[in-house]
């Protein structure tokens, strides 16, 4: 099942100086996360990525990876991709490798 262009996509991102996650809504309903742990000041290790059975297979994991990346670049930090989901859309996706530690 693919996702509908007219679904209501957010993602909300919560962290302190130790961890965070990123929250996935889709039209308003939980669909996934993805958290990560600060590793010094100017890296920070994805270590999980999990969309909610329902939601599986419609490119919202995606959604999660360009959202850390995103974050990475604004924040001018490296992304160690622990998660064995991150890693590969990341690792596969050669305009991310300059987040790569």
């Amino acid at each position: 099942m693919e996702k509908n262009e007219n679904e209501k996509i957010e993602v909300i991102e919560k962290h302190n100086q130790e961890k965070g996650i990123l929250l996935l809504y889709v039209n308003d309903v939980r669909a996934g996360e993805m958290t990560f742990v600060f590793a010094k000041e100017d890296k920070i290790i994805v270590d999980h990525t999990g969309i909610n059975e329902e939601f599986e297979g419609r490119g919202y994991g995606k959604i999660l990876v360009e959202k850390i990346v995103l974050f990475a670049r604004e924040n001018h930090i490296k992304i160690i991709p622990l998660c064995p989901y991150a890693k590969r859309v990341i690792n596969s996706t050669e305009e991310y490798h300059d987040i790569l530690n």
